[in-house]
C-alpha cells in the first residue's frame, strides 16, 4: 500500500469518525424504560375509591394554530414555522379551554421545548404558568428531541413533548419507549422516539391509578410501525390490568376507527389502512368515541382531526382517543368543537369517570 493511499485511508477514517461523534453528540438515545422527575406540591391529595374523574387528552400541534400548512403535513405545503404571535395566541386559547373544562387530568402531545421552529419555547413551561392554581402536580417526557436535524425545512434543533397535568398527587412517572420505524442507522438517531408517559396516581387506602399519554407514529405511508407501537400499548395495558390496576390512556393514536377508512376521499386514505391496528385495543378494553359512535349517525360530533390542508373545511376523522380500564365506569364523554377548531389541527377529547369503589 501507498503512502498516499494510506494517509488517504486514514484521512477518511478519521472524517467517518468526526461524522460519527457529531451524529452521537446532537441526538438523543433515551433508555427503553426510564423513571422521570415528577413536580408535585405538598398539599396535592389522592384520589379518593369510587370517585368521578374528568379526563382531557389533547394534541396541541406545538401552539402553531391554523393559519398555516406546514412543509410535512402536504407535498405542497410551504410553512417551516408558526409566528410569535399565533404561538402566544394559542398559548391562551390552549390555557383558556382547559380553564372552562376543569378536568382533573391533562394529557397534552405536541409541546415544543427547545425546537427551532418554534423559537427555542418550553411550552410546557410556558403553559403550566397559567395553570399553576389548578395543577398541583405534573410530569413530562420527550418524544423527539436533537440539537441538530440536517432536514433542509428543520436544519436545526428540534424538542416535542408529552406532558401530563394533574390535580391530584402523582407519585411517580416513567417513560416507556415504543418501536420506532425502520431506518438505516444514521437516519434512526435523527427520528422520532415515540414513547408511553405513564404516571402513577395513588388511591386512598391503598393501589394506585395509571394514567398513559402518548402520540403514536405519524406515518406518510402505511408499514409495520404503527401495529409495532399499537401492539406495545396493547402488551403495557394487559400487565396493568393483569395486576388489578385501574388504568386509562389517552393521546393522538393516528389511527381510524372501524368505518371511517372508506369515508375518506381516495386521497386522505394514506397512510391509513382499512383494517385499522387499533382493533388491537378495542377488541379488548372499552374506547371513546366507540366505534359506533365514530362511525355512526352522530358522526360529525366526534371528529378529532382537522388536517391542515387548504381543501379542507373543517374536521373530517377521528384519531385521539381515550381507553379505560373495564375495572372503570364511563360517565359521559365528548368532543370539543364548537370554539377549538382554529387553535390547533387536533381537538380535545374529553370524558367523566367513575374510578373503583375499592382500591
Amino acid at each position: 500500500m501507498t503512502r498516499l493511499l494510506r494517509y488517504t485511508l486514514l484521512g477518511l477514517l478519521s472524517i467517518l469518525c468526526l461524522a460519527a461523534l457529531s451524529i452521537y453528540s446532537l441526538t438523543w438515545r433515551p433508555q427503553d424504560r426510564e423513571t422521570l422527575p415528577v413536580s408535585c406540591t405538598a398539599n396535592a391529595a389522592p384520589l379518593m375509591p369510587g370517585q368521578a374523574l374528568k379526563v382531557m387528552t389533547w394534541n396541541v400541534q406545538f401552539l402553531a394554530g391554523k393559519r398555516y400548512v406546514f412543509w410535512n403535513d402536504l407535498a405542497r405545503g410551504d410553512d417551516e414555522s408558526p409566528t410569535l404571535e399565533d404561538m402566544a395566541f394559542s398559548l391562551d386559547e390552549v390555557a383558556r379551554v382547559i380553564r372552562d373544562e376543569q378536568p382533573d387530568i391533562v394529557l397534552l402531545q405536541e409541546l415544543d421545548n427547545g425546537a427551532k421552529a418554534s423559537d427555542y419555547q418550553n411550552q410546557f413551561k410556558l403553559l403550566q404558568e397559567r395553570l399553576a392554581d389548578l395543577y398541583p402536580c405534573s410530569t413530562s417526557a420527550f418524544d423527539w428531541k436533537a440539537d441538530f436535524i440536517p432536514n433542509p425545512r428543520i436544519f436545526g434543533s428540534v424538542g416535542r413533548q408529552l406532558a401530563t397535568l394533574s390535580r391530584y398527587r402523582i407519585d411517580h412517572a416513567e417513560r416507556v419507549q415504543l418501536p420506532v420505524a425502520n431506518a438505516n442507522v444514521v437516519s434512526r438517531q435523527f427520528q422520532p422516539k415515540n414513547a408511553l408517559l405513564m404516571s402513577y396516581l395513588p388511591l386512598n387506602g391503598g393501589g394506585q391509578l395509571a394514567v398513559l399519554n402518548t402520540h403514536l407514529e405519524r406515518a406518510d405511508e402505511s408499514d409495520e410501525t404503527l401495529p409495532k407501537q399499537v401492539a406495545a400499548v396493547a402488551r403495557a395495558l394487559d400487565r396493568l390490568e393483569s395486576a388489578g390496576t385501574p388504568w386509562m390512556i389517552g393521546g393522538d393514536f393516528n389511527l381510524l376507527p372501524l368505518g371511517q377508512y372508506l369515508r375518506l376521499p381516495v386521497e386522505q386514505r394514506t397512510p391509513y389502512s382499512a383494517d385499522s391496528s387499533l382493533h388491537l385495543l378495542w377488541d379488548k378494553y372499552p374506547m371513546i368515541p366507540t366505534n359506533n359512535e365514530a362511525s355512526g349517525i352522530d358522526r360529525k360530533h366526534w371528529l378529532t382531526h382537522y388536517p391542515n390542508d387548504p381543501g379542507l373545511n373543517g374536521p373530517d376523522r377521528t384519531v385521539d382517543y381515550l381507553f379505560y380500564s373495564p375495572q372503570i365506569k364511563r360517565v359521559a364523554a365528548r368532543v370539543r368543537q364548537d370554539d377549538t377548531l382554529r387553535i390547533s389541527d387536533h381537538l380535545p377529547v374529553i370524558a367523566r369517570f367513575l374510578l373503583p369503589a375499592s382500591p
